[in-house]
């Protein structure tokens, strides 16, 4: 035990520091509470005694901030700056991505790149596709892990549990389309979408879109959001 808390001396699991790896695989850039929200979507659930909402969130998303800082130990994840609220960005590096790349099951090739420098102005283009992706995602949480919650916390995610559920469990961001070449080596001219569910990999049919915001501040700006669907065998 003691050799595993010097390796990782946030003392976080294998399986947390896969969901950081994972998610921030497909965002690129995230808080640590979006994070959570795909993750472990029934942590969103727990800690409703805690007085204020900082100290709710900081004990919901405690366990994946000691994946983050074992991530940074290990030289597969940075912070990237802050929001205008205060909440920090969390990207990988360039080795974390090749991590991404092994849990998500991945080539490399069709990682991308790490989004480091994304904080430096406010990042309002990546949290709204981080929006958009939990959105259509609609996580759903575990009612087994709540099973000693108040009744009504355990009514608010069974009624989580019993919305329609969401679009798609494979995500992409800035992916190409590739009008010339292959998805992954794509042509110069290739345009690129925000996002696309399910991969076109998979053969399935997918969804792609790509948002923006109209301006500032980040949470109270105009958004829009240009989707194409189709067949990904009929590119």
């Amino acid at each position: 035990m003691a050799g595993k808390r010097e390796e990782n001396p946030a003392g976080s699991s294998n399986n947390l520091r896969g969901d950081v790896l994972r998610v921030l695989g497909v965002l690129k850039v995230a808080t640590v509470e979006q994070i959570q929200q795909i993750s472990a979507p029934h942590l969103s659930y727990r800690h409703t005694d805690k007085p204020t909402p900082s100290k709710r969130k900081q004990a919901r998303t405690a366990s994946h901030t000691g994946a983050l800082s074992d991530l940074r130990k290990h030289g597969l994840a940075e912070n990237g700056g802050q929001l205008p609220g205060g909440d920090t960005l969390r990207n990988l590096t360039p080795m974390g991505l090749k991590a991404a790349a092994r849990e998500l099951g991945r080539p490399v090739g069709e990682m991308g790149n790490p989004a480091r420098g994304a904080g430096r102005t406010g990042a309002s283009h990546p949290m709204t596709v981080n929006e958009a992706v939990l959105a259509l995602l609609r996580p759903k949480p575990d009612l087994s892990e709540l099973a000693s919650e108040p009744a009504d916390v355990r009514a608010a995610a069974q009624a989580a549990v019993d919305a329609p559920a969401g679009l798609g469990t494979s995500y992409a961001t800035e992916v190409a389309l590739p009008a010339t070449g292959t998805w992954a080596d794509p042509g110069r001219a290739a345009p690129r979408r925000t996002s696309s569910s399910p991969r076109p990999r998979t053969g399935c049919r997918c969804c792609s879109w790509r948002s923006t915001t109209a301006s500032s501040p980040l949470r109270s700006s105009p958004r829009r959001s240009t989707s194409t669907c189709g067949s990904a065998s009929g590119r």
